[in-house]
């Protein structure tokens, strides 16, 4: 434990450990969570019909294998008033192959909605996992 604490304190890069599925759970994948707020500055919250435009336009064309949204009130931090706020949020959960083409899809979702809806940012979690979506 100690090993780790120090490695973790001096900021010392660790190689990743490549993800091994068991049998029957799938291949490796990464598990993003994207946290989309619907509040919009000086206007109404984004619209279901401009969230299905941003998906079909934006989302699909990049992560073309599939992805789930779901609904969800969010609540944040404001890092420039330090008041909290809450707000109608989408939840995209995509699980895509770990390599660097999927990070980069998922960053230009991220971007495209910040700058077309002027917003601070698109939380995102992500995290190693085995999965398929195959039949057996």
């Amino acid at each position: 434990m100690m090993g780790a604490c120090s490695v973790f304190m001096t900021g010392c890069a660790v190689s990743p450990v490549a993800q091994i599925c068991p049998k029957g759970t799938g291949s490796p994948m990464r598990v993003y969570e994207l946290y989309f707020g619907r509040a919009i500055d000086g206007r109404a919250d984004l619209t279901d019909a401009e969230w299905d435009a941003f998906r079909n336009t934006v989302i699909i064309p990049n992560l073309p294998a599939g992805s789930t949204v779901l609904d969800g009130v969010g609540a944040w931090l404001n890092p420039q008033t330090h008041t909290s706020i809450s707000e109608s949020t989408k939840v995209l959960v995509v699980a895509v192959p770990d390599t660097a083409l999927s990070a980069q899809a998922i960053q230009r979702v991220r971007t495209t909605y910040v700058t077309t809806y002027h917003q601070i940012s698109v939380g995102m979690t992500s995290q190693s996992s085995c999965g398929s979506f195959d039949p057996e």
